[in-house]
């Protein structure tokens, strides 16, 4: 029998969870050499983020397995999770706060250990056979706060080498495409990322440190965010200096914005 309610009173059959259960959510996306990497999140798995690839004859095919999530807890709402060389995925797996490695058709394997810490934004030192990373250290509770720093970890024997340590925030490292320069994103308390951070480029010393570090833009009433290299060793990154976010790059010691507004 129907009844007839106020409006507004009756019980929708369409509820929000019934909206976003088959709603996948896109994340960070990596183009390799002949195929593209994202992240899916997947309400139906329990919210479960996986690695997802297309290869070039547009195969669409799942990476990690359950019960893999690829999410990190870096500044409690998260980092770039993984990265892609030579169809071997490096990720971080939200469950344990471990990077795990992933070759084509193998299971993931840990090639952190310990507790306490947690990584993200990777950035791949081919020309070391290592990996760059931020990491957040939990694991000294007699800090009111956890420590973060810039972090390489060696992909054959698993040493890892703190190499910029000082601020309260890291993000973002990438190296050149030559492999002789590493550049970075850096702020402190109180600031917000979105409000004033600073980007740092260094070149490498022969035992794996950084050497002739110099802050090439930002400031207290400037923020950065995403720093890319091109091939031709050029430093892209987006700037808010002129009161709206736009494109540069630097040359040669030279910063130009990419278009002028």
């Amino acid at each position: 029998m129907s009844e007839n309610k106020t409006y507004g009173s009756w019980i929708s059959p369409i509820t929000s969870d019934l909206i976003v259960s088959e709603t996948v959510r896109l994340g960070q996306v990596i183009l390799g050499n002949e195929s593209t990497y994202w992240t899916e999140g997947r309400p139906q798995e329990g919210g479960r983020n996986v690695i997802v690839c297309c290869t070039a004859d547009g195969q669409i095919n799942d990476v990690t397995p359950e019960p893999f999530n690829v999410r990190s807890r870096i500044h409690e709402y998260g980092g770039g999770a993984f990265a892609v060389v030579d169809k071997t995925v490096y990720f971080s797996n939200y469950l344990d706060n471990q990077i795990y490695r992933q070759g084509m058709g193998t299971r993931p394997v840990a090639i952190t250990s310990g507790s306490g810490r947690r990584y993200a934004d990777f950035a791949i030192d081919e020309k070391r056979n290592r990996l760059i990373c931020v990491v957040e250290d939990h694991s000294d509770l007699s800090q009111n706060e956890p420590v973060n720093s810039l972090m390489s970890l060696n992909l054959v024997d698993g040493m890892t080498q703190i190499i910029a340590a000082g601020n309260d925030f890291y993000a973002s490292p990438c190296i050149s495409r030559d492999g002789s320069h590493l550049a970075w994103l850096t702020w402190n308390h109180p600031n917000m990322p979105w409000d004033s951070t600073e980007l740092w480029v260094a070149t490498w010393n022969e035992n794996g440190t950084i050497a002739n570090l110099k802050q090439v833009a930002g400031g207290l009433n400037e923020s950065i965010f995403q720093p890319k290299w091109s091939p031709d060793h050029k430093l892209y990154y987006v700037s808010d200096r002129n009161g709206w976010w736009n494109l540069y790059y630097l040359q040669n010691g030279q910063t130009k914005p990419l278009f002028k507004v």
